[in-house]
């Protein structure tokens, strides 16, 4: 008897409350979504998605450290450009330091749950998403995430495909076995290994590395001796897995190799690369490209240091 109440409760909101044309607001669609899922406000907002920190490294007395707050040597800081920046956050409305992190109606649940294919973020609208978009269309093909969701902003990340990355591109849209392995010769999703508990997506960066918890690693699929030869094996005590086994990136796009923001401003010839892409822009500098980049190996133990100044 519950279970039909509910199907029933989940017909009536999802017949009429959900919004009926473009002139709702993607805040509506977050509320109604909330009549039901309650629990999910007080999970978002404790995931890095939604705040762009991770929590404190233990025993120390220095802020929580994320892409909200870090300098970085790619696109610098976020605050340098907000609109643009925070398109790619889960919220909408992120346009300056005032953003209020509690306003549970900004979440943007569609971002990661669409199934249409048609939802799309205005590049420098905050979060926003295109005044274009049926939103009723989107809020009833809501799903778990795929990697068509995470890769709206992950593949695309700094503002077009292998920009940032390198190892992140389109072509991890529909990949083939050669590009990666997992997704194109297994079928999987990003969520298969990046595993999500209460909207918690497992995974190690900037702001999560002092987290054992929400680590991953190959153990998390494979045995602990993977290799028919004990020799390779033994390798796992010091040598990590994407060594041998991501022998180069950017193989199917160009990708980003340097990038000299102090050149931005100059009048000067634009002009092109063997790959089509362009060298200088006026507001961003010079920029160098490559292709089958062969990545250079550092020693890292997991532990990070920031210095406080």
């Amino acid at each position: 008897m519950k279970s039909i109440s509910l199907l029933i409760l989940m017909l009536i909101l999802h017949g009429n409350s959900f919004p009926k044309d473009h002139s709702e607001t993607p805040q509506e669609v977050t509320e109604t979504c909330l009549m039901c899922h309650e629990e999910a406000v007080e999970q978002i907002m404790k995931t890095r998605h939604w705040n762009w920190l991770g929590h404190n490294p233990d025993n120390t007395n220095l802020v929580s450290r994320g892409k909200q707050n870090l300098i970085n040597n790619f696109c610098i800081a976020v605050p340098s450009n907000w609109l643009r920046c925070t398109s790619c956050h889960i919220s909408y409305g992120w346009k300056d330091e005032n953003f209020d992190f509690s306003a549970q109606e900004n979440i943007d649940c569609l971002v990661c749950h669409d199934q249409t294919g048609t939802y799309f973020k205005i590049p420098t609208g905050a979060g926003y998403p295109e005044s274009t978009v049926d939103l009723l269309l989107v809020a009833q093909s809501v799903a778990p995430s795929t990697r068509i969701n995470c890769g709206y902003c992950h593949f695309d990340g700094g503002g077009g495909t292998s920009l940032k990355h390198g190892d992140m591109d389109n072509s991890l849209y529909n990949p083939t076995e050669k590009i990666d392995f997992h997704m194109g010769g297994l079928g999987f999703q990003c969520t298969d290994c990046h595993t999500t508990s209460e909207h918690q997506i497992a995974g190690g960066s900037h702001g999560s590395m002092a987290e054992s918890g929400e680590l991953i690693s190959y153990e998390n699929c494979h045995d602990a001796d993977p290799h028919k030869k004990d020799l390779l094996n033994t390798h796992y005590n010091s040598v990590s897995c994407e060594t041998c086994h991501i022998p180069s990136y950017a193989r199917n796009e160009p990708t980003i190799v340097w990038w000299e923001w102090s050149k931005a401003g100059e009048d000067r010839e634009v002009l092109k690369d063997e790959y089509g892409k362009e060298t200088y822009h006026k507001k961003k500098g010079e920029f160098k490209w490559a292709m089958n980049v062969v990545p250079e190996y550092y020693w890292y133990n997991g532990v990070k240091n920031i210095m406080k100044l």
